[in-house]
């Protein structure tokens, strides 16, 4: 078989179409590519339909242009040495006009950017208390976003944003915190109560003060109309003939039977009724008198019945008058005679 009998147009035609094709690419939306020949950079691709020589020219990397986030954890201690751990996650891109760079210069993007993390967190949280580090946490992703912004930069990446998402320290410590807070709440509960209690005391004894006030008018008043009352009664039974004494006399037995009556109207009263003649109080009285007078008399006579029933030497007096005759009689006996 000679050579000629080969179709050697077609395999030409067929080889240059596959090179043309392994020469041909794309690059995706927000994506570029790095072109390599013979291990040297060639140029950078963006999105799109593309052409490199085949075998000659390479891809040797694609670098994405989104904005990507990297969560880093870091333990660390507080001023008032309390250990947390804090979760910063960055929000990062490669810079369009910085591919070469990102791709070159920087082999492990993510642990440089998680160094730099440590290194500002763990030289920012020691200065703060444990409720600074809550209370101040943009400042923490402020600090972290300017000193990655500064390093990151000249590397061809831009830090977006930082964010500080969790600040979690020990579990006794949170517990503690929890019983803190919980006392501070009752007591401000407790202050609230006791206001209200003393405001409902206040109000009370005001009202009892104002009750007692209009009580005391209104028994004023109505002992001035009583007295109004009685003088009118009293010109009215003058009228008819009766002397104010009679009229007095009169008008307390009325009062006196009405109170009676507005007495026995309540079932439920425990009351013991004396005497209940207008003049009892000054029989009482009189009876009572009567009776300690009669009762002085009656013991004075028992005195004098008994001493009259004594004998004669047995009386006190005399006995003691005996007693002291006897005493002169033996001190006479006693003295010696001058004659002697």
């Amino acid at each position: 078989m000679l050579i000629e009998d080969f179709p050697i147009l077609p395999i030409l035609a067929i080889l240059g179409i596959f090179i043309f094709v392994s020469g041909v690419f794309t690059v995706k939306q927000q994506r570029a590519a790095i072109i390599e020949r013979f291990g040297k950079f060639e140029s950078i691709r963006q999105s799109g339909l593309h052409f490199k020589i085949p075998y000659i020219d390479k891809i040797a990397g694609k670098v994405s242009l989104k904005i990507q986030q990297l969560d880093v954890m870091i333990e660390t201690k507080t001023k008032d040495d309390v250990f947390v751990r804090t979760k910063v996650s960055v929000q990062y891109k490669v810079i369009r006009e910085k591919v070469y760079e990102a791709f070159y210069k920087l082999d492990y993007p993510h642990e440089q950017i998680t160094s730099y993390v440590f290194d500002v967190v763990r030289a920012e949280v020691p200065k703060m208390k444990l409720d600074d580090v809550f209370e101040r946490k943009d400042h923490i992703a402020i600090a972290v976003k300017n000193e990655l912004n500064d390093s990151m930069i000249e590397y061809g990446y831009d830090i977006i944003k930082t964010l500080v998402t969790d600040i979690d320290p020990d579990e006794q410590v949170k517990q503690a915190m929890n019983r803190i807070n919980a006392a501070e709440r009752e007591k401000i509960a407790a202050q609230y109560e006791g206001d209200a209690q003393r405001i409902l005391i206040v109000e009370k004894a005001k009202a009892e003060a104002e009750s007692k006030r209009l009580q005391g008018q209104g028994i004023a008043d109505q002992r001035r109309e009583i007295a109004r009352g009685l003088e009118e009664s009293v010109d009215v039974l003058n009228r008819v003939g009766i002397n104010s004494q009679e009229a007095s006399a009169l008008i307390v037995v009325t009062q006196h039977y009405d109170t009676l009556q507005s007495v026995g109207e309540r079932s439920n009263s425990n009351l013991i009724l004396l005497p209940n003649t207008p003049q009892a109080g000054s029989d009482m009285l009189n009876n009572m008198i009567a009776s300690f007078a009669a009762s002085n008399q009656i013991g004075e006579s028992m005195k004098e019945n008994n001493s009259s029933k004594l004998p004669s030497s047995d009386s006190p007096k005399k006995r003691l008058t005996l007693d002291y005759e006897q005493k002169d009689t033996d001190t006479e006996n006693d003295d010696p005679s001058p004659e002697a």
